[in-house]
């Protein structure tokens, strides 16, 4: 597709932009950025209309025709879903079959059984990052947060000292680790080998959910030494159940869609041809052919999803008729995320057809900065600003999407994961997890801010340290 600035339109496309092209570029994506935090801010707009005006207005200051802004823009909310809505569609159903049958119960039951005091606010980041890989945040804090505020009220913790932990785990796998919606996008923006990037993702994970978690709980406890209030310890919602899986099968059935993408990647890097790069591109060898199906996203997914229809549904003693009305209900609250990942795609693809990748590319050349921190510094800027981690992840790679142009598979996969990292970056008044865990916890806004706040930045400042270590050893 053709860039749509007026200087690319007017312009040889080998030629390199002006510096007056540079000039109103960025403040084209000043101005659509701008907007967009406005919007959501502000005037509390959804984010799906949000970075629907916003692309409007950033094509306009360029200078291009609106209808190929709405040409761009519509281009890339197709490709967008396309290549992730699914996804999450089938991890959310994944997910709600964990859930509804009382298996993430059963996981949650188990480890905290074999727990001693000492050991519970590991066991409390275990289980977070055990149930947190196929459930999305908001769903996870719900899920866990009776947990916490049982454990905490039972063993007489510290509210901090257990529920830091847990919402450590989630927020790393909701930032790091496909297939949730922020990592499925920035991969898909960037181009990067999903089984990689989920590899060295988990590699990221562990010290960053260890020293946010765990670590940072003990400190966080002495500045907010609380109690769980008592309006807020709920019945989970599985304690109704007659029955319910295993603990093994559970396990077995969370991780079986990570085992199948992680060899996929392993076969990719020892099986196939070197030459061999891309999605489309045809592996040497009967095992590649095999693996490039069996750990492909849609299929590992799907292939769960079908699985725990037996191993989480029918062992809980669902009937087929309350697994179909589980899937169903699974799928309504997704609606609004695929939506905004889908317009975040269509904003990604304007920036990319205004030419403001390749306008990057040119001004950063002769900055001595890391890509990766690069790509970092433009995610905190823009979770700082709208207070959303998807809205960062999908802006951030779309902006820095052409550094990947001439990197190796594992410095994309790290390219990936610093956006991740950034987009966590110190979530305070405008981001919704913040007044989340705020009334969960019973907490007053300095309190929150001097506990999750502080913890969601550690997470950002430890992950794109791990990032940085990584790219100088691979």
């Amino acid at each position: 597709m053709t860039h749509l600035s007026v200087e690319m339109l007017a312009a040889d496309a080998a030629e390199p932009i002006t510096s007056a092209g540079h000039a109103q570029l960025g403040i084209a994506v000043l101005a659509g950025i701008a907007v967009i935090v406005l919007l959501i801010t502000k005037f509390k707009l959804h984010a799906f209309l949000s970075l629907i005006i916003g692309s409007l207005v950033l094509g306009a200051v360029a200078g291009a025709p609106l209808d190929k802004v709405i040409t761009s823009f519509s281009a890339g909310l197709g490709t967008t879903v396309a290549g992730t809505g699914v996804l999450i569609a089938l991890g959310a159903v994944l997910g709600r079959l964990l859930a509804d049958s009382g298996g993430a119960d059963q996981i949650v039951d188990t480890i905290l059984a074999k727990a001693s005091r000492k050991a519970m606010p590991w066991a409390m980041v275990l289980i977070a990052g055990i149930v947190g890989l196929p459930i999305f945040f908001e769903v996870g804090i719900v899920l866990l947060i009776p947990v916490v505020l049982l454990v905490a009220k039972r063993g007489n913790y510290s509210l901090m000292r257990i529920g830091i932990p847990a919402l450590a785990g989630l927020s790393v796998m909701h930032g790091l680790i496909p297939p949730h919606p922020g990592p499925l996008v920035a991969i898909d923006a960037v181009g990067a080998n999903l089984g990689v990037t989920l590899a060295l993702g988990v590699v990221v994970a562990i010290p960053t959910a260890i020293i946010a978690g765990p670590v940072f709980s003990r400190y966080a406890a002495r500045w907010v030494d609380i109690r769980p209030p008592e309006n807020m310890v709920p019945e989970r919602a599985t304690d109704d159940l007659e029955k319910r899986p295993g603990f093994g099968i559970t396990v077995a059935t969370v991780l079986l869609p990570v085992v199948m993408m992680l060899a996929k990647a392993l076969v990719d890097i020892v099986v196939d041809n070197p030459e061999h790069t891309g999605v489309g591109a045809p592996p040497s060898g009967s095992w590649g052919r095999v693996f490039d199906v069996v750990g492909s996203p849609l299929i590992a997914l799907l292939t769960a999803v079908l699985v725990a229809m037996f191993t989480l549904g029918r062992a809980a003693g669902f009937t087929r008729g309350r697994i179909a009305t589980t899937v169903e209900k699974s799928l309504a609250p997704i609606a609004g995320v695929v939506l905004i990942v889908g317009a975040g795609g269509g904003f990604k693809q304007t920036l990319v057809d205004a030419g403001v990748g390749q306008m990057i590319l040119d001004v950063s050349k002769g900055w001595n900065i890391s890509a990766l921190l690069l790509a970092w510094l433009i995610a905190v800027a823009i979770r700082l600003a709208t207070g959303s981690a998807t809205v960062a992840t999908i802006s951030a790679a779309g902006l820095v999407a052409p550094l990947a142009a001439e990197m190796g598979t594992t410095h994309a996969a790290l390219l990936v994961l610093a956006i991740g990292c950034g987009s966590l970056f110190f979530s305070h008044v405008n981001d919704a997890g913040f007044w989340l865990v705020k009334e969960y916890f019973g907490m007053n806004v300095g309190q929150t801010l001097k506990t999750w706040s502080v913890m969601e930045t550690l997470i950002s400042v430890v992950g794109i340290g791990c990032v940085l270590l990584l790219s100088l050893v691979l």
